[in-house]
C-alpha cells in the first residue's frame, strides 16, 4: 500500500520530500488504528487512502496557516521606510487641498468636475446628465481643472 499512499499524497503535494514524511505518517497513523478499522463501512484500501488524502490537505492547510501567520507577524513588525511614510503625508495634504479648492470654483465647474473625475463618468455622460452640449461641458471642466489648479497649488 505504501506506493498507492506515497502516490497520493505527491498529487496533493507536489513535493517529494513532504510527500515522502506525510506518507509515513499515514503509515503510522494506520498501523495505530487498524483495530478501529470497520469493514461493514468500507473496504481497507478506501480507508487507507482517504486517511492518506486526508493528510495531505490536513499539511497543505496547516503551511497555508502557517505562512499566513508569519506574513501577518512581518507585516505587523514591519516598520514603514520613512518615504512612505512622508508619500502618504504629502498625499494627504494634496487631497486636502484639492478638496479646498474645488470650493472655490464655480458651482457649474464643481458639478462637472465631481461627476466627471469622482464619479467616474465620461465627459459625453457629464453632458448628458446635465443636459449640456458637450463642448460646453468640457470648457467648464478644462476651465475648473486649470483655477483648481492656480488655488490648490499656486506654486507650481
Amino acid at each position: 500500500m505504501s506506493g498507492s499512499i506515497y502516490g497520493i499524497v505527491r498529487r496533493v503535494l507536489r513535493d517529494r520530500a513532504r510527500s515522502e514524511e506525510v506518507a509515513q505518517e499515514v503509515l503510522l497513523e494506520i498501523w495505530r488504528t487498524a483495530g478501529r478499522f470497520d469493514e461493514t463501512r468500507a473496504k481497507a484500501g478506501t480507508w487507507v487512502m482517504v486517511m492518506a488524502h486526508r493528510r495531505a490537505i490536513d499539511r497543505v492547510r496547516y503551511e497555508q496557516a502557517s505562512r499566513d501567520r508569519d506574513h501577518r507577524v512581518a507585516v505587523r513588525d514591519r516598520v514603514p521606510a520613512f518615504d512612505e511614510v512622508a508619500e502618504a503625508v504629502e498625499a494627504r495634504a494634496e487631497h486636502r487641498r484639492v478638496r479646498q479648492g474645488l470650493d472655490r470654483l464655480t458651482d457649474v465647474q464643481r458639478e462637472a468636475i465631481v461627476l466627471a473625475y469622482y464619479d467616474g463618468h465620461t465627459y459625453r455622460e457629464v453632458a448628458t446628465l446635465l443636459d449640456v452640449p458637450l463642448g460646453t461641458i468640457k470648457t467648464r471642466i478644462r476651465d475648473g481643472l486649470q483655477r483648481l489648479r492656480t488655488v490648490a497649488f499656486p506654486e507650481g
